[in-house]
């Protein structure tokens, strides 16, 4: 722990709050927010170099989902991002921001990142894909009982020209 010092002033951070998260009788204290702003800024990323290309959407939700999205296309990609985002490592607002993708025709798939926990890409032949991760806790132990329960991921596929 660094040491502050006698004569200059130095600014402490206070500790950012941990989320409990319950898994029968056991708890576990994990730092979803820290974990929700780096996604978020990999997540805006990949959605800046993505914008004005084709993409194709695709998620499939587990037995838990009543539908199944797969290469659902999304022509000439425009990216509406949070009114506050501003490129910044640290937002400023700690809310559910909705991040909203647009199409031709006024498609659009809108993205809730109140549950985002990772952006994952994997490389393949003809295309790369990446997988937005939204993680909703352990069965009846939910952190947002709105939300389906588990994992789930939502893919954004960019086929290789």
């Amino acid at each position: 722990m660094p040491q502050l010092g006698l004569f200059e002033k130095e600014e402490v951070k206070p500790i950012e709050p941990r989320t409990t998260v319950r898994l029968g009788h056991r708890d576990a204290q994990i730092p979803l927010r820290r974990k929700r702003r780096e996604a978020l800024k990999k997540l805006i990323e990949v959605l800046d170099q993505l914008e004005r290309k084709d993409v194709y959407i695709g998620t499939y939700g587990g037995a838990h989902s009543h539908f199944w999205l797969n290469n659902l296309k999304l022509a000439r990609l425009q990216v509406e991002k949070p009114y506050w985002w501003d490129g910044d490592s640290e937002p400023r607002y700690y809310g559910a921001p909705v991040i909203v993708l647009w199409g031709r025709k006024g498609a659009s798939v809108r993205i809730f990142t109140d549950q985002l926990v990772n952006v994952r890409q994997q490389e393949y032949q003809g295309y790369t894909l990446w997988l937005v991760d939204f993680w909703n806790g352990f069965g009846e132990y939910l952190i947002d009982p709105y939300r389906p329960a588990g994992y789930v991921s939502l893919g954004i596929v960019r086929f290789k020209d």
